[in-house]
């Protein structure tokens, strides 16, 4: 059976830090699975490795597409197994990365078999976000597809998006595909580590982040994608903080409340990441200062055959 590590975990909890220590050590490669490191331009707000990290560790499925791109799961399910097949038959031991759990889920147990959804389909469901406002999408969610709309938090524009695309598409409620081909609770071959924070630090240190983000030129970056053509109504450019930013620029808000806005829409993006991931057993979690217990445990895991 072969074998990879995936360092899962909320938003801010070290990932990167923690995967590039474990690769390093393990002669790995690290493959990304947060959904907006895929996109190109979109850097600092998605905290995506820089280049000097890239250049000690080999990085994939970063800067994969055009903000204005298509990228689902399952072309990143299709990507991922492409670049983990290459990794092994070089001897390397992929690191998967990131906290996007489709996008985990979909590498580790496989998808629904969703058809795709037309291009037309997408305007129209981003033109009602745009028209309406998140809660008024939300709330249509909940009268075609209720499951859906239960799991799924108010201010998750991405996720309600997706499944009003569906419904539209199909005619069925997103929740049926899941129903018709569940994720499994555990993957074999695969060991999840993960560093546990005090909820109280974690939202601190999401807080610091969110202000040396902007202190680093966010909003800049955010505006030269609006200069290149990019709409606030694309995918990634709805997700935390760009949202905010894009808003501000366009003159929508003021910039008084930005860092705080953005730093609680994160704070309650790692609360419903800490509830996905506390529901999975199999991760082997450490505190903080003791992550080479983590590296300790895959080197067991891998075994001295790897």
């Amino acid at each position: 059976m072969h074998k990879l590590i995936a360092v899962v975990g909320p938003t801010a909890s070290g990932k990167s830090e923690l995967a590039l220590m474990l690769a390093e050590a393990l002669g790995g490669e690290i493959v990304n699975t947060d959904a907006m490191q895929v996109y190109r331009g979109l850097d600092i707000g998605t905290a995506k490795p820089d280049a000097a990290l890239r250049a000690r560790v080999r990085h994939h499925l970063l800067d994969v597409v055009a903000p204005d791109e298509e990228y689902s799961a399952g072309h990143y399910l299709a990507d991922a197994r492409r670049i983990i097949a290459d990794l092994r038959a070089r001897g390397r031991v992929p690191i998967l990365c990131g906290g996007t759990g489709l996008y985990f889920r979909a590498l580790l147990f496989g998808m629904a078999d969703i058809p795709p959804v037309p291009p037309a389909v997408r305007d129209r469901v981003a033109a009602l976000l745009a028209e309406q406002g998140l809660a008024a999408a939300h709330a249509h969610l909940a009268q075609v597809d209720p499951q859906a709309a239960a799991r799924i938090h108010p201010n998750d524009p991405s996720r309600i998006a997706r499944a009003l695309e569906v419904f539209q598409a199909t005619g069925r409620p997103l929740s049926d595909f899941h129903a018709a081909q569940p994720f499994h609770e555990a993957a074999p071959g695969v060991l999840s580590v993960a560093c546990r924070w005090e909820r109280a630090t974690l939202y601190a240190r999401i807080d610091a982040r969110v202000k040396r983000m902007l202190a680093g030129g966010w909003v800049d970056e955010v505006r030269r994608l609006l200069s290149a053509g990019y709409g606030p109504q694309l995918k990634p450019l709805r997700s935390i903080g760009y949202r905010e930013i894009a808003a501000l620029l366009l003159g929508q808000r003021d910039e008084a409340r930005l860092a705080e806005d953005i730093a609680r829409r994160t704070r309650h993006y790692a609360k419903r990441q800490l509830t996905w991931f506390n529901k999975h057993p199999d991760i082997q979690w450490a505190p903080p200062g003791d992550e080479h217990s983590l590296l300790a445990a895959a080197m067991a895991f891998l075994g001295p055959e790897d």
